[in-house]
């Protein structure tokens, strides 16, 4: 069964499944990261994700690699430009990663355009479809704090200086949409704010976050943005052009060649579409915690991510504490439903309502792609079965029963791993 595809934005059609790249370069050699890269496209995603500080933990000797795999397989494999989708990050912030400009200090005007010309170079591409920040330039709480702390504010670039080079950008044709990631309901709509304002400035069309069964704090308020807020197309002849009310007419609100066709109003409630912004779920199986491997009497297979790591991988042990009892609780408990629903007690298959066997990588997988938000879950692979696993899950409808366990295990253990 083909891999469903989402209208992210006009002219930009994504799979529902995202393959991540942040293990290409680390924990998979070029070899390695071909064969997966290979896999996936022949399974029908089109959708690739990777940063500039790529990969994960983060050193100075492998920093840009995931990009230069993800590029270089591109160029080996000659694939058409036109049937991928390439999404990339401009690192915010930080006081570690020095190699990069310097740590990097900021997002203003001349980091992110460096990071987009380095990224282009890198992936030996003349353009990328979808750029985010990776995190925001200001201080917020992230991967596992929950409460802000107006103390630990800094001095932060704007977001008009920011979205002002990436408008720029997008008219040198470098990139073509925008995202953020690790961002707040403030940070959204400070975003959408802007760009209403200032009229060529770009619009966000994503977020992309960590939403999983044992995140789902996207809920609590970033949904209702996502929702709510968005951009207008207007739909002319038979393509679709982004537009947004400038005085009475209409303008595009991203950078298209002039001339502009310019439309007074009312419009025909069939020429304007609403379309939302949407969620890129990121860790669908919370770094492998769902899998339920690292419960294992041994901890788990000594290649996995957390052990290979250990100590060593700040982002990702403060988030996923496996130490942390109440993450246990909550993780075991998911792995109640699928024994109680088991037809294998090997594989702890569990049966939807069309009689196909799940397992629980296909269970947490299929639970982030049934949210109406969520445009496609972004998940990591560092071996072919766990990505065939994976790619399986698109055909997985889960039953309202099963949902409604899942539910009342969230109200006993709300987001566990923010």
């Amino acid at each position: 069964m083909p891999v469903p595809l989402f209208n992210l934005a006009p002219n930009l059609t994504v799979s529902r499944l995202c393959l991540g790249t942040m293990t290409f370069g680390e924990q998979n050699s070029l070899p390695q990261s071909f064969g997966l890269l290979d896999e996936a496209f022949n399974g029908g995603i089109n959708f690739f994700d990777s940063a500039e500080m790529y990969p994960v933990p983060q050193r100075a000797e492998t920093q840009g690699r995931s990009e230069e795999y993800l590029g270089r397989w591109i160029k080996l494999r000659k694939i058409p430009r036109d049937r991928i989708v390439l999404a990339t990050k401009v690192a915010g912030p930080s006081g570690q990663m020095t190699w990069i400009r310097g740590g990097p200090k900021c997002l203003d005007c001349r980091n992110i355009t460096n990071a987009i010309d380095s990224s282009l170079k890198r992936m030996q591409v003349d353009y990328i479809d979808l750029y985010q920040i990776h995190w925001p330039d200001r201080y917020v709480p992230m991967f596992g704090e929950t409460e802000y702390d107006p103390t630990r504010q800094f001095c932060s670039v704007g977001i008009e200086e920011q979205l002002d080079a990436l408008s720029r950008a997008v008219a040198a044709g470098k990139i073509r949409y925008i995202g953020v990631s690790n961002e707040t309901p403030y940070g959204v709509m400070k975003f959408i704010q802007v760009a209403d304002r200032i009229a060529h400035y770009p619009k966000i069309v994503s977020v992309q976050n960590s939403y999983n069964l044992l995140c789902r704090t996207f809920d609590a308020g970033i949904a209702e943005c996502c929702h709510h807020e968005g951009y207008v197309v207007f739909l002319l002849s038979m393509y679709a052009r982004l537009f947004c009310h400038v005085g009475e007419g209409v303008v595009p609100r991203i950078s298209i060649p002039p001339p502009w066709p310019v439309t007074k109003f009312p419009l025909n409630a069939n020429q304007l579409h609403h379309v939302r912004i949407s969620l890129l779920a990121y860790s669908p199986l919370a770094m492998g915690i769902l899998s339920g491997k690292y419960f294992a009497a041994d901890g788990g297979p000594v290649d996995a991510r957390l052990n290979v790591f250990k100590g060593r991988y700040s982002e990702g042990e403060s988030r996923y504490n496996l130490s942390n009892n109440i993450i246990k609780a909550a993780a075991l408990e998911y792995h109640a439903i699928a024994i109680k629903y088991s037809l294998h007690p090997v594989s702890l298959a569990i049966v939807d309502k069309f009689g196909i066997l799940l397992l629980p990588n296909q269970i947490c997988i299929s639970f982030v792609l049934r949210h109406p938000l969520v445009a496609s879950a972004i998940f990591g692979a560092t071996k072919s079965w766990q990505l065939q696993e994976v790619l399986k899950a698109c055909m997985i409808e889960l039953t309202p029963e099963i949902i409604a366990e899942i539910n009342n295990i969230h109200a006993r253990f709300p987001d566990p791993c923010p």
